[in-house]
């Protein structure tokens, strides 16, 4: 029964429970256990569990589907072409545009994890500015 489960045991009964309203309340893993369905018949319902529901996303580790990557890959990519036409028709004094990063994708540091990192930075370097002047200005 573990191995129809598999890794994410509560991932896969919000999903059969979505998916499959019609076996009443617990869904299709309560009507195994009550005897109405077959191991076999449950093993198939898991498996044909569509890619972008509660397993997917757990087993994936982020709540990404297909379309938000391809959608990721379409600003990027517009972003380029952007850039590319607009310094190819800049004039001939102006500077060009600096080419852009690519959005944030699952995996990448969190913009926020950044911002912190640099207010971190700026406080340490305060303190090393407060602490040389302590030991230079007079009455510190």
């Amino acid at each position: 029964m573990l191995d129809v489960l598999g890794e994410h045991p509560e991932a896969v009964e919000a999903d059969l429970a979505h998916h499959y309203p019609g076996y009443g309340p617990g869904g299709p893993l309560a009507a195994f256990w009550r005897g109405e369905i077959t191991l076999r018949w449950l093993r198939v319902m898991v498996e044909g569990l569509p890619p972008d529901g509660a397993l997917a996303r757990a087993a994936a580790g982020h709540p990404w589907t297909q379309a938000d990557w391809s959608a990721a890959d379409s600003r990027d990519l517009l972003e380029l072409l952007f850039v590319a036409f607009s310094n190819v028709h800049r004039g001939e004094t102006a500077q060009p545009i600096p080419w852009p990063k690519p959005s944030w994708r699952p995996g990448d540091p969190l913009p926020v994890d950044t911002t912190a990192a640099a207010d971190e930075k700026r406080a340490r370097a305060r303190a090393a500015y407060e602490h040389i002047n302590s030991q230079v200005l007079p009455g510190g």
